[in-house]
């Protein structure tokens, strides 16, 4: 089969297009004909920095595809279901292994491109702000990083759950498209204080939760929030070590709470919410914004792509 594989980390370029043997099916697997491969912040991030564990590493966390081979074990899914995935690697190949637990079924009508790039964006996204941040009607909301796929999930969940929300991007085109989402106002980080901007919206307050996928951002995040108000931070999308002096939220009885998704997504919460948001997808009531659609042979464009054009969404990439 065809795959994109690494074997350093680097830049897009280090990402080579290539045959390689088709995976082994586990007795708790499936394996899938991928159809539609979304490429998330931790691929980018991975890429970059962590060194493969073994020659021809096939990197890759979500993709979606029709089951073409199922483990002894499964007993919920069969040969010929089109479902969407999340796991720590392998997606960016036309074959993939998967275990079970880690694949949602996508109902009819749903594009395969956007059932691929969903359960990451939104699945994190609702955990971040129902489940850790305890968000409500009414409260104040800031999402760093807006324009991501978490970050245009967050728009849309906060915004529907009558929340008043606040989003950070750059450019107008970006802008535009979180405004139509949902969002109260956003901030052109390019252009404005973010903090500032917060404060002024806020009569000065802040805002009653933020929602940080940036990493480096904290100490502005910090900086823009109410007193005893949440904090959520969930990866590490502007590299670098994250670090924050903690006196000031002491002493404004803030809470700081870390999300890191790994597994989260096997545990039935986070799998019933999934299945909720895809079947949200499938009536129209929330959207999964795709970018840009590249070939699985041009995989270091894409990734190219996705790092550096300030996409609207995800970028996708189809074998």
């Amino acid at each position: 089969m065809k795959a994109a594989v690494h074997d350093r980390a680097g830049p897009p370029d280090v990402l080579v297009y290539r045959d390689v043997p088709a995976p082994a099916v586990a007795p708790d697997e499936l394996l899938i004909a991928v159809e539609a491969i979304a490429i998330e912040g931790g691929d980018l991030i991975n890429r970059r920095t962590a060194t493969p564990p073994r020659p021809a590493w096939v990197p890759g966390y979500a993709a979606s595809g029709t089951v073409v081979a199922v483990g002894a074990a499964v007993e919920d899914r069969q040969v010929g279901d089109r479902v969407t995935a999340f796991s720590l690697r392998g997606s960016h190949a036309e074959l993939w292994a998967v275990p079970a637990v880690r694949t949602w079924h996508v109902p009819i009508g749903v594009d395969m491109a956007e059932a691929a790039a969903l359960p990451i964006a939104f699945g994190t996204a609702h955990h971040c702000l129902f489940a850790r941040a305890g968000l409500q009607r009414g409260e104040s909301l800031l999402i760093q990083a807006a324009a991501g796929g978490v970050g245009l999930a967050a728009v849309q969940l906060a915004a529907q759950a009558g929340a008043i929300v606040l989003a950070v991007a750059s450019g107008q085109h970006r802008i535009r498209g979180i405004r139509a989402l949902g969002a109260y106002h956003v901030v052109d980080r390019s252009e404005r204080d973010v903090v500032a901007d917060v404060r002024r919206l806020t009569g000065q307050r802040g805002v009653d939760v933020i929602i940080d996928p940036v990493g480096s951002t904290l100490p502005a995040s910090l900086a823009a929030l109410a007193p005893e108000g949440r904090l959520v931070f969930v990866g590490n999308a502007g590299g670098g070590r994250l670090g924050v002096d903690l006196w000031s939220p002491m002493q404004s009885n803030q809470t700081l709470l870390g999300v890191f998704m790994g597994t989260m997504l096997e545990r039935q919460a986070a799998r019933a919410t999934v299945d909720q948001m895809l079947k949200a997808l499938a009536a129209g009531a929330i959207q999964v914004l795709i970018d840009r659609s590249f070939s699985l042979s041009e995989v270091a464009a894409a990734h190219e792509y996705a790092e550096t054009a300030k996409p609207l969404g995800r970028v996708v990439m189809k074998p």
